[in-house]
């Protein structure tokens, strides 16, 4: 015989609850559900849950360290797979640069013999002046920036601007401590520019794109897509040679340059200050004017004076 309000078992050997505690136990939920709210639970109610959470949240980190170490195992082991493979990259990269460098010091050293040997008086750009860029938001160019170093450092205007990469653009205001530079994607940015591989002379044009434009081609340029671009140095104003970026065609089929200076944000810069090469001064020759008599001239003029005075008498 079940005694009212406790568990009672049937026949199967099931265990069911008497309805009283089944109502309790909804409308205990129902309360704690109500009252499980930031805005309406009562301090006690936070205390508690806050203990309790307190005292299970090792437990259950405990309990799922095992699961997570096994539902590691694969993603730790294709990283090191992957960072095997970035290893072994970066070890063919530093052997093939440590060639390069070879390759550049000696074809410094040639340089040095042979500009000894001809008596070659080159520009003087490797008094490099560095510097750091500040954003600039004013002025009256679109993309510029200003970087700390003046002339009082020997930066003037026209000097080209360079970081680790590549030319950024040329100087083209002068302060005592700094001085604006025109990159070259700007909308008033122009420079001579050659293929290194053909020569094929064109004109470098920003126009406020990533991708300043390659314009005055010759319709039998030779040049290819990934062609690298670096100034002619046709004006004057600035040395030949200096990388700038490698040639591509966009969608409408025109020339365009990514600039190698892209590459990285640019912070530090350096500036090359180049004197361009003047043309040669020919002196013109004196002419002398129509009253200017020389003392022979004179001389000569009273003998004859004197002869036509003889002849009248």
């Amino acid at each position: 015989m079940a005694i009212g309000g406790s568990s009672r078992r049937n026949d199967d050997g099931d265990v069911r609850f008497s309805r009283t505690l089944t109502v309790a136990l909804f409308i205990l939920t129902v309360i704690l559900i109500a009252f499980d709210r930031p805005q309406s639970r009562p301090p006690v109610l936070a205390a508690i849950r806050s203990t309790v959470t307190d005292l299970s949240a090792p437990l259950l980190d405990l309990a799922a360290a095992p699961v997570r170490g096994i539902s590691n195992i694969g993603p730790y082991w294709r990283h090191q797979a992957r960072l095997a493979d970035e290893n072994a990259e970066l070890r063919r990269r530093l052997d093939e640069t440590r060639y390069w460098r070879d390759l550049a010091m000696q074809l410094r050293d040639q340089l040095e013999l042979y500009e000894q040997a001809l008596n070659v008086d080159t520009p003087a750009t490797s008094a490099r002046v560095g510097a750091w860029t500040l954003g600039d938001t004013d002025g009256p160019f679109v993309q510029s920036r200003l970087i700390g170093a003046g002339a009082r450092r020997g930066v003037e205007d026209g000097d080209p601007v360079l970081n680790v990469y590549g030319m950024i653009g040329r100087v083209v205001e002068t302060g005592e401590v700094s001085s604006r530079v025109l990159m070259l994607t700007d909308l008033n940015s122009r420079i001579p520019v050659m293929a290194d591989r053909s020569n094929a002379r064109a004109v470098l044009i920003g126009d406020n794109s990533p991708f300043p434009r390659l314009e005055f081609l010759a319709r039998d340029a030779d040049l290819e897509d990934g062609d690298r671009i670096v100034t002619s140095g046709d004006d004057g104003g600035m040395p030949r040679g200096l990388p700038i970026g490698l040639a591509q065609r966009d969608r409408q089929g025109r020339w365009r340059v990514r600039l190698f200076s892209d590459q990285a944000p640019i912070d530090f810069v350096w500036v090359f200050p180049y004197e361009p090469v003047g043309a040669p001064e020919i002196p013109l020759p004196s002419i002398p004017e129509e009253n200017e008599v020389g003392p022979e001239a004179a001389g000569s003029a009273g003998e004859e004076e004197s002869q036509t005075v003889e002849a009248g008498q």
